[in-house]
């Protein structure tokens, strides 16, 4: 036992070296930052949601070559526009919150599934929950479909742009768009996955709905962290990590937020705070989260101006029930999978 909790503080705080991780935080900032500081040039900064979530296709394939980098973000980008029409869908026909949360938690077991047969990285399901969760919570009308369109398509374009040009400034010429990563069938792994991330999401957004109230996709997303990882103790590393870094990047974010500073200056801290997350993010999520968490909050009061206190609230509540509820499967899946294994023989 205590081996075990060892090896999870170790996970905990632990920063893994640094490998290139400059050059993805720049194309993220760019990729994140262009679209903002446009919409900010012609007075939309209501569609800024729409814009970092396409943006968010930049993310993918950090570590792989040039056509399998740009083949994932393009999948992914697709798949976050997909989301955000799904969440736009959901508030333009008033679905009840509960139906919405459940819609969430479906597409979140779907898009486990695709990620892990198409190999992404980042794997998971966590950008595309966050996506759906928060349009599904703004009020939408029908022109939204039309916002979204031509935003987060937009910024998908914009974000496979950067990734081409960044590479063939880096290659001093258009490098060769090799596809490597083969797709893998989805097996007894990736089902067990996609069922705990379905049954941690509906969990930890239900409670969230009815502990809560508001901002329930929030619970969601952190469930979806919680249960990410190939192992329990991944698992527990994760949500802690989560958890901690979320809590501090709140105190961090009240302080931003308090200074009630013009829509230009937030933007650009945004932009910094991006750059910070991917920074750390392959290293140490915890870290990466001091970053992430106060970036959300920025973007949200950005699209939907709100009180800040319930913001804030909403924030730190919202990820302590969504962590728990990820950890609570977590749990339970690592105990159903030690029983249905084959018993071993000593001796064979």
């Amino acid at each position: 036992m205590a081996e075990s909790r060892g090896r999870v503080w170790t996970g905990v705080i632990r920063v893994a070296p640094s490998r290139g991780d400059h050059r993805v935080a720049l194309r993220a900032a760019v990729s994140v930052g262009v679209p903002l500081l446009i919409l900010w040039a012609v007075g939309r900064l209501d569609l800024s949601i729409y814009a970092s979530f396409g943006a968010f296709a930049a993310l993918y394939g950090r570590t792989d070559g040039f056509g399998d980098r740009l083949r994932m973000q393009a999948g992914a980008g697709g798949v976050l526009v997909l989301a955000m029409l799904a969440g736009t869908g959901l508030s333009v026909v008033g679905a009840p919150p509960l139906v919405s949360v459940v819609s969430v938690a479906v597409v979140a077991s779907l898009v486990t599934l695709l990620a892990y047969a198409m190999r992404w990285h980042p794997p998971g399901a966590l950008f595309a929950v966050f996506a759906i969760g928060a349009t599904a919570s703004i009020p939408a009308s029908g022109i939204a479909f039309v916002n979204v369109l031509v935003v987060g398509v937009g910024s998908v374009l914009f974000s496979l742009l950067v990734t081409a040009l960044l590479a063939t400034a880096s290659a001093r010429s258009l490098p060769e768009i090799a596809i490597t990563r083969a797709r893998q069938p989805i097996g007894d792994v990736a089902w067990e996955m996609a069922v705990t991330v379905g049954a941690a999401t509906l969990l930890g957004g239900a409670i969230g709905l009815l502990l809560v109230g508001s901002h329930w996709y929030w619970a969601m997303v952190g469930a979806a962290a919680a249960v990410s990882g190939a192992h329990l103790t991944a698992r527990v590393i994760r949500g802690v990590q989560r958890l901690v870094g979320t809590l501090a990047g709140v105190l961090i974010a009240a302080g931003i937020l308090a200074l009630h500073l013009p829509p230009l200056a937030v933007i650009l801290i945004a932009i910094a705070f991006q750059a910070c997350a991917e920074m750390f993010v392959g290293r140490n999520y915890g870290i990466a989260m001091v970053f992430i968490t106060p970036l959300a909050l920025l973007m949200v009061e950005l699209a939907a101006p709100t009180s800040i206190d319930v913001l804030l609230r909403d924030r730190a509540l919202e990820t302590v029930i969504g962590v728990a509820a990820g950890t609570l499967i977590a749990v339970i899946s690592a105990a159903v999978r030690r029983r249905q294994a084959p018993p071993t023989h000593p001796g064979r």
